[in-house]
């Protein structure tokens, strides 16, 4: 499977890392391109809404809320609600050529889900899969400490012949999370409890980000085999043509 490792930099705005996974399952689902993987830390701080945000009376109160923090709003690819990050986070992205996409789609949640609790076991955090009340983007198979903080949030999107998974991984940063993703859910209407925000760093102090990312992609290796690989001119000019999907 191809890895494309790493934010791709300069001045690339966050619509635009989104509507590149957005590019890359499209690009499987149409038979132009295969399984990938994508992993990388964001370059400035980022809520992404799901499109179901979007309808909520709320959302301009919330998009105005999350840049007056300084962070960047987006709509992501997969569903789900919102979601907030620091560059102190990792972005996952599973993209899968498969002629039955839907299939298999929760055997995936459950799947990825045990991968991501099994990684941070190992770290000596007491992972465990499930929603903890009040989190954000709340789902069967986030991933949580203890049972009180959520770590890991996982959603897909499905097309015709490919899925893509996404996971965020919020490493460090919980304590800035907390107050901007208790307004913004105050301004969408929706449930939520900033004490259910956690970070990796928050249940591990020892660990770097460094080696949590290693250690994720020497998962991945283990499982699918990674070749290194770099984006191609007609995937970037398909999520170029996406970017305004996806921006604020």
């Amino acid at each position: 499977m191809e890895l494309y490792h790493g934010a791709l930099g300069g001045d690339t705005s966050q619509s635009f890392e989104v509507a590149l996974a957005h590019a890359l399952v499209r690009r499987a689902s149409d038979g132009a391109a295969g399984s990938a993987l994508r992993v990388y830390r964001p370059t400035t701080p980022t809520v992404a809404f799901g499109r179901r945000d979007t309808l909520r009376p709320g959302f301009p109160e919330a998009v105005a809320l999350v840049r007056d923090a300084g962070f960047t709003p987006v709509v992501r690819a997969p569903g789900g609600r919102a979601v907030a990050y620091t560059s102190e986070a990792l972005v996952v992205d599973h993209i899968a050529a498969e002629a039955d996409s839907l299939a298999g789609m929760e055997q995936r949640f459950d799947g990825y889900a045990r991968m991501w609790a099994g990684l941070l076991a190992e770290y000596g955090v007491d992972a465990r899969i499930g929603a903890v009340p009040g989190e954000y983007c709340p789902g069967a198979h986030s991933v949580n400490a203890r049972g009180r903080v959520k770590l890991v949030g996982t959603a897909q999107r499905i097309l015709r012949r490919a899925w893509l998974f996404s996971a965020v991984a919020v490493f460090d940063g919980a304590e800035v999370l907390r107050p901007l993703l208790t307004e913004v859910y105050r301004a969408l209407g929706l449930d939520f409890d900033g004490d259910s925000v956690g970070s990796v760093r928050d249940e591990a102090p020892e660990v770097d980000l460094d080696t949590f990312e290693s250690g994720l992609l020497d998962v991945y290796e283990d499982r699918f085999g990674l070749t290194r690989a770099s984006l191609d001119e007609a995937s970037l000019k398909v999520a170029r043509e996406l970017d305004d999907d996806h921006r604020l």
